[in-house]
């Protein structure tokens, strides 16, 4: 169990390196397909060295008047 908990908190570094290279965590996301693309990205990890370049697209639902 160690070995997998080290492995997942190595992935999600490797994702957080990548983020950080990408220029996402200059300031606070403005919108929600911001702040799904940072999460996704750390998430991805060493898959955005392969290749992979995750993005998110969502809308939040206005509020009603």
């Amino acid at each position: 169990m160690r070995i997998l908990g080290a492995l997942v908190v190595i992935w999600l570094i490797i994702g957080g390196v990548a983020a950080w290279q990408r220029g996402y965590f200059g300031g606070a996301p403005d919108t929600c397909a911001q702040a799904g693309t940072i999460a996704i990205t750390i998430a991805a990890g060493p898959l955005n060295y392969m290749g992979a370049n995750p993005q998110i697209d969502c809308e939040l639902p206005q509020p009603s008047q």
